[in-house]
């Protein structure tokens, strides 16, 4: 009879005794298969102990079998005779496993009161089965112990087969959710690298492109044939890449169609490549379904990295986030895990989510970019830009927020908070320079300001505050915006403009650009955006470094038409991005009416538009101001 160490580790029934005995070496005592009876008491007893169903032995303080009842000769595929005089032990496997061993010896030297273990063991037939092993003290005269073996393998099995159906999905027969974390877990623990293999891990996480519609469409039991069926192909894929490797990658579902491939001890980005190439490629043949035939892709987020300093919980945020990608970047397709790529993801996640909070801890200010009149120079209104005075990450300009403030909804907030802002400050600069002709003050508006509240009212509103007249309030939207606007958005304009509220278009020429279409519009501005104003740029056929720099005349003839018919239909002309003295002076040639670029000034401080009012009023329609 042999014992064997496989299986996990035993567990150990470890109780002290209220009273501690004293080890007293003595010599072994002669073994018998029977005790002498010395009154029919212990001759009952003697016949019970050899007939119970439950395997016994007494062995002595040495560790021998003094006597064994024929259930346990049977259990061990021995007679009860020929235990007598062996190493209990031995018998049971006790020696492979310390903590079992140490706690044994305790028990035959008086210093512990039982010993309780689980042991797998092998049969002389060549079975294995499973026993639990009691080891108690008999009464101290005896100077003896008891040792009892149960059989235990049906409950062993049972317990299996309850543990594989809650640790394998019924659909795909994978590991589910809670077996792979529980592998994934495992393989992070320190000693699970640190003695040998590559230190690293890797992950294929993926889920179907379009599932949902096979469900929707052919139902939940094409759907569930569907998974089973890429089950079935990613596991070949696992299986393969797992060729003359320690071990296949584990294929897992995680919920819906999502899965997962994890690989321990990675050899680095080109294994876990290699193996988002096949399982794209094995998924690309189409799957024949019960008549069905159906085409699927799949989208797969990949991570490999050093296995320690890693997380279960990072690994798969990691992943997460990668997959995200990968349906952005197109679907069908592996994204690589990019620190720097996610980084910026973060700094997004953490500016939206601080965004409300923002407005109401004050941490955003206007600056105030000068509008000029290109004919005479002179300063006559100013654009109001929003800054986000960031306590991270400093000051952050529109482009870094606008976009996220237009998707969470918090834009109408902000938006109402720049535009009070801006026309308070409108007003206090006629109150402070009376004598200086009033500033116009131009605001940016969101076609989600539009939407999601009432413009109209807040406008009114807010001028009725400030005290500002509403000709000196020009609104901005964007081309796009305002060329396709209907029903509630063109109500909205057509009230602002009634109310005299003066309308630009932002950025004209970079959209729909049709001339025909604003004189049905409430439109009273036209802004050329800068990529025109740029071909205007150099005096000389040469620049700065010698090469050739003839502006290309067409821009010319271009901006020339639209300045033409934007003043045929009653609209003035800004021109932005004016950055040179070049430029100001060929669009003050063909008509443009307004300049607003860094040759005039950079976005500033209220103080310093304070400052350019008490400048006198003549100035050079050259001189920046």
């Amino acid at each position: 009879m042999s014992g064997t160490s496989e299986g996990p580790a035993p567990t150990a029934d470890l109780i002290r005794p209220a009273v501690t005995e004293r080890h007293i070496d003595t010599p072994p005592r002669t073994t018998t298969t029977s005790a002498s009876p010395s009154s029919t008491g212990a001759a009952s007893t003697g016949a019970a102990f050899a007939a119970a169903p439950l395997a016994m032995a007494v062995v002595d303080r040495e560790g021998l079998v003094v006597t064994a009842n024929e259930t346990l000769g049977t259990l061990l595929g021995t007679g009860a005779d020929a235990l007598a005089g062996k190493a209990a032990a031995d018998l049971v496997d006790l020696p492979s496993d310390p903590r079992a061993w140490h706690a044994y010896r305790e028990v035959l030297r008086g210093r512990q009161a039982r010993l309780r273990c689980t042991r797998r063991l092998k049969h002389p037939d060549g079975r294995s089965f499973w026993v639990q092993v009691t080891v108690s003290p008999l009464p101290e005269e005896e100077r003896a112990v008891l040792l009892s073996v149960a059989d235990i393998s049906a409950d062993r099995e049972l317990q299996a087969r309850l543990r594989h159906l809650q640790m394998h999905d019924p659909v795909t027969r994978l590991p589910n959710r809670t077996l792979f974390f529980e592998r994934l877990s495992a393989a992070l623990e320190a000693e699970a690298y640190e003695e040998s293999g590559t230190g690293r891990i890797g992950l294929c996480y993926l889920d179907l492109d379009g599932f949902k519609a096979v469900n929707d469409t052919l139902g939940h039991r094409i759907g569930d044939r569907l998974l089973a069926a890429v089950a079935e192909r990613l596991t070949r894929c696992a299986e393969e890449a797992g060729y003359a490797r320690p071990s296949a990658p584990l294929v897992a579902r995680l919920g819906g169609d999502e899965f997962a491939l994890l690989v321990e001890d990675s050899t680095g980005t080109d294994q876990l490549a290699d193996l988002a190439e096949s399982v794209l490629k094995a998924l690309q043949a189409p799957f024949d379904l019960s008549g069905q035939r159906l085409s699927v892709s799949a989208s797969i987020g990949v991570v490999e990295r050093h296995a320690a300093g890693t997380t279960a919980t990072g690994l798969m945020q990691a992943a997460d986030t990668t997959l995200y990608w990968a349906k952005a970047d197109g679907k069908s397709r592996w994204t690589l895990f990019d620190p720097e790529r996610n980084a910026h993801r973060m700094t997004r996640q953490a500016l939206s989510s601080g965004l409300r909070p923002a407005i109401e801890h004050g941490e955003f200010v206007l600056e105030y970019q000068p509008l000029v009149g290109m004919e005479d120079g002179r300063l006559r209104g100013v654009e109001a830009l929003v800054r986000w005075n960031h306590p991270q990450f400093g000051m952050l300009t529109p482009n870094r927020f606008i976009g996220l403030a237009e998707e969470d909804g918090s834009i109408v907030q902000l938006g109402r908070w720049v535009l009070a802002t801006a026309c308070r400050q409108a007003r206090r600069w006629q109150l402070e320079h009376p004598d200086a002709p009033p500033l116009f003050v131009s605001v940016n508006v969101a076609v989600r300001q539009v939407w999601d509240s009432d413009l109209v009212t807040d406008v009114a509103e807010i001028l009725a505050e400030t005290g500002l007249a509403p000709h000196l309030l020009q609104l901005e939207l964007t081309e796009s915006a305002v060329m396709g606007s209907a029903g509630r958005p063109l109500q909205a304009l057509q009230a602002l403009s009634d109310m005299g509220v003066h309308i630009a278009i932002d950025d004209f020429g970079t959209g729909y650009s049709n001339l025909a279409y604003l004189s049905r519009l409430p439109v009273s501005v036209l802004k050329l955006d800068g990529s025109f104003v740029r071909g205007f740029q150099y005096e000389t056929s040469e620049k700065h470094d010698g090469t050739d720099a003839r502006p290309n005349p067409a821009d010319e003839v271009v901006v020339e038409a639209m300045i033409q018919l934007a003043h045929r239909l009653g609209l003035t002309v800004t021109a932005e991005c004016v950055e040179t003295s070049a430029q100001a002076s060929r669009l003050r040639g063909i008509g443009c009416d307004t300049g607003q670029g860094w040759l005039y000034s950079r976005p500033v401080a209220p103080d310093r538009i304070s400052e350019l009012l008490r400048t006198p009023a003549h100035r050079s329609r050259s001189e920046p101001i």
